[in-house]
């Protein structure tokens, strides 16, 4: 199935993929197909609550998830002699803050957010923070998943709502990364689009400011959110793959 975990087995070099909030493992497949033609062995889990249901997702805590790539980056790690780990906007934090628990050779953030700006932004504080606080269980995905590639946006398997505990949960890990990120020492790539509607792109460059290593940082010119998996995502397969082969090595 498109949205399913996935394991293809390479050398004794280990890429952990995770996909973003309300997404499945289908958003780093292509990404995970591209690390595995260079005879790396990648996992790409599922997080908590996801690439189930929509129901599966209420209850659960960034805590859960964070626990759930620690867990699935220690199974990796009995494998394999050195492991990065990259993942997309929920995703990406993660591996910001599996940094800060673990030692992985190197990560990869794509279009992680440590805040949301615009109209979702002001929906998503409302509804979690705000008036409205307590008085809504979901929102809509309006429109489906942000991404520009008319096909994958079709076909991606995301839930199409967020349930409102969750987004709660979401905003509390973005405060819970931002803090950590002077923490983050690991060898870091940062990629994030222009154009990208969900993650601000000032996120990335606050990201690459804040962290206590010197990081790669590339803005990406037409790509949305799910970078990815978007028109980018060659561009972005070879930034990651460049990436992990520099640091763990042949």
């Amino acid at each position: 199935m498109l949205g399913d975990p996935f394991f293809l087995p390479g050398d004794r070099r280990g890429v952990l993929c995770i996909h973003g909030f309300t997404g499945t493992p289908y958003e780093m497949r292509y990404l995970g197909d591209s690390l595995a033609a260079r005879g790396l062995t990648v996992r790409g889990l599922a997080l908590p609550g996801h690439a189930t249901r929509i129901d599966d997702l209420y209850g659960q805590t960034w805590q859960a998830w964070a626990d759930a790539v620690a867990d699935a980056y220690d199974r990796l790690a009995e494998r394999c002699d050195r492991v990065a780990v990259v993942g997309q906007s929920l995703g990406g934090l993660l591996a910001l803050h599996l940094a800060t628990r673990r030692s992985p050779a190197a990560i990869a953030s794509l279009a992680a957010p440590l805040w949301l700006e615009g109209l979702g932004g002001v929906v998503a504080r409302a509804v979690t923070r705000g008036p409205l606080a307590g008085r809504v269980r979901t929102l809509p995905k309006l429109g489906g998943s942000d991404v520009r590639d008319p096909k994958v946006r079709a076909e991606n398997p995301c839930y199409r709502g967020f349930p409102v505990a969750a987004l709660a949960e979401l905003l509390a890990f973005m405060d819970v990364v931002d803090g950590a990120l002077p923490q983050v020492r690991a060898p870091l790539l940062v990629l994030h689009a222009t154009q990208d509607h969900t993650a601000p792109v000032a996120s990335a460059h606050r990201i690459a400011a804040r962290v206590g290593t010197a990081p790669r940082l590339r803005i990406l010119p037409d790509s949305y959110h799910l970078i990815s998996v978007d028109v980018e995502r060659a561009v972005v397969a070879a930034e990651v793959g460049a990436w992990c082969a520099r640091h763990l090595g042949s």
